[in-house]
């Protein structure tokens, strides 16, 4: 993007609505409303991360999972926050990888959008995991091997994501509604367990679930520090209203709004669902295979309701695959702009759908197909740590390019919203600090943590060749 469309970017946002700053921009329907764009951030609070994520958490860390939740959390709203200020600046489909081109360069424009493009296509690698593991749960479906049940769920998501932006989100809208009362209704049940002091699973729930099972730090800290980058996973997606709002027709109205409801539904679902959860059964008792929610309302003696649970997060687990289908798509298009994605992903179906880089997000998810097939039982742990370098590394390029942003405010280069990230710069350099700790606390985890780490070599070592091996002569190229 060169200079002068910044320029023009900033002086006249008006204009630039009509002729995008960012090229990948161009050609998109403006056909999500404000109710869409509300529970796409309610969507990307609430995902597989949640739904079956933390069960093995729960297992691992014990109760004191909800503080690891409380404080990611934070963390969590502090990005999407710094997000949806730029989002008002400028915005773009493209995202913090439009972000990146203007503030850090094309090379931090690269690095955010195939990061980011590793998050989502692991990340669905995990989604149809998670499909498969829960169509498992029902008995007339174990005989079918995980791997086709995976590729079916593939295949239809790919499928709905190729309609139109209206038809996702409407999905999500829809998907988000039951994931809310769903998770609304749970915690209703746990609460009346609670106070009628009903049997779960042959104990009686209550504060003696958590002190007579080796209290708030049954395993000790560093199970809780462990967990911490699969707690960053859960929040994975919340970044989605920054490029959803690309595609709506006032973001100055509906961002600020979708932004500023994130952090109660923080607290609300994920501290005060997992608070209950280790209220009512032993974190000894939770799987990393099942639904934490599934295993207390199986454990009621209503398996019914197991069975309608497990209905649901399947639900949870198709938004997310539909979701990360949709994001990468935008992503991928904003860089086939600027010459660091391949030409084809920038391509647009009648609908005003960048097919191309979609049907390559699922090119990678198919080969989660074939992990599916070689190592069912650790498909999804191998993938969510992997997916969580790809998260990490772009919520610290979105602190950057804020950092950035700011300073050239300051020098009256660009002019903030008022919708902005509160206690700059000393927020984005502790957000920072603290997203880059949870990548080196992960050495001290020797089964999936230190494997994961060695990976940042290779993929630093992918990124460097494809810089130098083609995609700085395309950026050149094309100015």
């Amino acid at each position: 993007m060169s200079k002068d469309a910044v320029t023009t970017a900033t002086a006249a946002p008006s204009t630039a609505a009509a002729t995008p700053a960012d090229a990948g921009d161009a050609g998109y329907s403006k056909d999500l409303k404000a109710r869409h764009v509300n529970m796409i951030a309610i969507g990307g609070a609430i995902g597989t991360g949640l739904f079956l994520g933390a069960g093995g958490r729960l297992r691992d860390a014990g109760p004191a999972l909800a503080l690891a939740y409380l404080v990611c959390g934070v963390f969590a709203f502090f990005v999407v926050r710094a997000l949806g200020e730029l989002v008002l600046y400028r915005p773009s489909s493209g995202s913090f990888v439009s972000y990146a081109r203007e503030f850090l360069g094309e090379k931090g424009a690269y690095v955010a959008g195939w990061m980011y493009f590793l998050n989502w296509s692991t990340t669905g690698i995990a989604d149809i995991t998670a499909i498969a593991l829960y169509t498992h749960y029902w008995s007339a479906f174990t005989d079918i091997p995980q791997w086709v049940l995976a590729l079916v769920a593939l295949a239809v998501v790919l499928a709905v994501n190729l309609i139109s932006v209206k038809i996702f989100g409407e999905m999500e809208f829809w998907f988000a509604i039951v994931k809310v009362a769903t998770l609304v209704a749970f915690m209703l049940i746990g609460v009346f367990l609670l106070a009628t002091r009903h049997e779960v699973g042959g104990g009686t729930p209550g504060l003696s679930m958590i002190t007579d099972h080796g209290g708030v730090l049954p395993h000790g800290v560093l199970p809780v520090v462990l967990v911490m980058q699969g707690v960053i996973f859960a929040y994975a997606a919340l970044e989605l209203v920054g490029v959803a709002a690309g595609e709506t027709a006032e973001p100055e109205k509906v961002v600020p709004r979708a932004v500023n409801s994130i952090m109660w539904r923080v607290g609300l679902f994920y501290v005060g669902s997992v608070v209950l959860l280790a209220l009512l059964l032993p974190g000894s008792m939770y799987s990393a295979g099942e639904s934490p929610f599934v295993t207390v309302l199986s454990k009621i003696g209503v398996p019914a309701a197991g069975d309608v649970m497990n209905l649901v997060v399947l639900t949870a687990a198709m938004s997310s695959l539909n979701s990360g289908l949709y994001s990468t798509g935008r992503i991928l298009r904003s860089m086939a702009s600027a010459g660091s994605a391949p030409k084809f992903t920038a391509r647009m179906n009648r609908s005003q759908v960048p097919y191309g880089g979609i049907l390559l997000t699922c090119a990678v998810c198919v080969l989660g197909v074939g992990l599916n097939f070689l190592v069912p039982a650790q498909a999804f742990e191998i993938v969510l740590n992997v997916a969580s370098l790809g998260i990490i590394s772009t919520w610290v390029i979105i602190m950057i390019c804020h950092l950035v942003f700011v300073r050239r405010a300051r020098a009256g280069l660009v002019t903030r919203p008022s919708f902005r990230l509160p206690g700059s710069p000393v927020t984005e350099i502790v957000t920072v600090v603290f997203l880059l700790s949870v990548l080196v606390l992960m050495w001290n985890d020797p089964e999936v943590g230190r494997k994961t780490l060695l990976l940042v070599p290779v993929i630093a070592a992918m990124l460097v060749g494809g810089w130098y091996g083609g995609v700085r002569r395309k950026v050149a190229a094309r100015g």
